[in-house]
């Protein structure tokens, strides 16, 4: 049984029988049933669900993100953001991933030509996390619906009443059964799962250790992963900066989502110059920050996702203590059912510490002091992870500096960093392997098969 819980109130919201080997055999069988019918369906079948998929996001926008809110406690008015941003990748593949999946041809030296083809592979299974629970699904689905594979999810145990919510969708859509299909599983049976000869690769969003366990698993199998795992990202503010953007941003960075997204700012490292004037300011809007009920439109930080989740933040906080960091303010439970607690802000991080390499995945930021842009990038780079970065600078060779020097998968100039529906996404070092969006996460689960004509 899985049992969800409102860590706003700490109160039950529903119950649901997990599946046992005949149940998920059966799924399994089912996506394999269906993905022999769908590679052989037009794009513009595949287009048209994506499309009609897109506009139920839109019209069911406020259920859906009533329905996060209440499973995982992120602010009402970022959960419509995210069910927006599900609906435009939609839309997107729907107009944009026809082209992308176009064949290339080459003249032969003998004479003959030769085709490059993508096609599908067969049904991918999918283990998200529950921080953003409908955008880091769809940013598999999407892509998968459209390359004429199928899906099998593994959604985090705390938000089943979205994965359900989202299989259900696929079918109001026209998607035919066992296109998308919600497994109601502990993390068990996943490895089994991936042991399948029907599922053909695996996709992760989620922790490191999640990832490796996943990654070695499908390993043993010969089969393909793409892992999108954990960062503490660097917010790097150089002296030409916009410091009232700088500091608003940097503030949104470390809280949104209540503080718990892979890619948005965990460090915030800040040039000598102006590191007094930015610190002042920081330390007083993070201070403002608007704690309150996470369906209320003007409530910026809500409950964790879970109380296992704010108690591990604070047991960060106390190690933090503990390894002669300077805990500036906050960072503490309220004493109130759910899972609350208060943002705050460390300094004095030794490089080389735990707290220094670790991920916070709560509102807990870290306020570093750079010298030069030398000593930005060297604490920048300082962590094992390589996932997202922002830099605020207006100097350009700073621009291209940082452009090279940043060790991550992405970085963003002069804006809070995220992925883009239409650039590719990913990280590396052990922030995980692979992109997904854009043409590259089109491709990832698909054969480019190689057609030779000779002459």
């Amino acid at each position: 049984m899985i049992t969800t819980t409102n860590p706003a109130t700490g109160e039950t919201i529903a119950t649901y029988e997990t599946l046992d080997e005949n149940g998920i055999d059966a799924k399994l069988e089912t996506a394999t049933r269906t993905y022999r019918d769908w590679r052989a369906s037009s794009l513009g079948q595949r287009t048209t669900l994506l499309h009609a998929l897109g506009y139920l996001y839109e019209d069911k926008k406020d259920e859906l993100a009533r329905l996060a809110v209440t499973e995982m406690g992120k602010p009402i008015t970022q959960a419509r953001s995210e069910v927006e941003k599900c609906a435009s990748l939609l839309h997107y593949y729907a107009d944009n991933g026809p082209p992308m999946l176009e064949s290339k041809f080459w003249d032969l030296s003998d004479g003959g030509r030769a085709e490059a083809r993508w096609l599908p592979q067969g049904p991918v299974l999918a283990v998200m996390p529950w921080n953003f629970p409908y955008w880091q699904v769809i940013r598999f689905l999407a892509p998968t619906i459209l390359a004429g594979n199928v899906g099998v999810l593994k959604h985090a145990s705390i938000v089943q009443g979205v994965a359900q919510k989202m299989e259900e969708l696929v079918l109001e859509a026209g998607g035919p059964e066992g296109l998308f299909q919600n497994l109601c599983v502990s993390s068990d049976p996943i490895g089994k799962v991936i042991d399948d000869p029907r599922i053909v690769a695996a996709t992760l969003t989620g922790s490191e250790g999640a990832g490796s366990a996943v990654a070695e698993r499908a390993g043993k199998n010969l089969k393909k992963v793409v892992l999108e795992l954990g960062g503490t990202d660097p917010f790097i503010v150089m002296p030409s900066a916009d410091m009232d953007q700088a500091v608003k941003d940097a503030v949104f960075a470390r809280i949104q989502n209540n503080g718990q997204s892979c890619i948005c700012g965990k460090r915030t490292i800040v040039h000598t110059d102006i590191y007094d004037d930015f610190a002042d300011r920081f330390i007083a809007a993070l201070k403002d920050v608007k704690l309150g009920e996470p369906m209320e439109d003007d409530t910026e930080l809500g409950p964790l996702s879970s109380e296992g989740q704010r108690d591990t933040v604070l047991d960060q906080v106390e190690k933090a203590k503990e390894e002669g960091c300077t805990l500036v303010f906050g960072g503490e439970k309220i004493d109130r059912p759910g899972a609350w607690m208060t943002a705050g802000l460390l300094t004095d991080v030794p490089l080389a510490s735990e707290t220094g390499t670790d991920e916070i995945f709560g509102p807990v930021g870290q306020l570093y002091k750079a010298k030069d842009i030398d000593e930005a990038t060297t604490i920048a780079n300082a962590i094992p992870y390589g996932l997202g970065s922002a830099v605020w600078t207006n100097d350009e060779d700073e621009k291209e500096h940082f452009a090279n020097a940043i060790e991550a998968g992405m970085t963003t100039f002069n804006a809070v960093n995220g992925s883009r529906i239409e650039a590719p996404f990913g990280g590396i070092k052990r922030s995980g392997h692979g992109r997904e969006l854009a043409e590259f996460g089109l491709h990832e689960f698909m054969n480019l098969k190689t057609l030779v004509h000779p002459a």
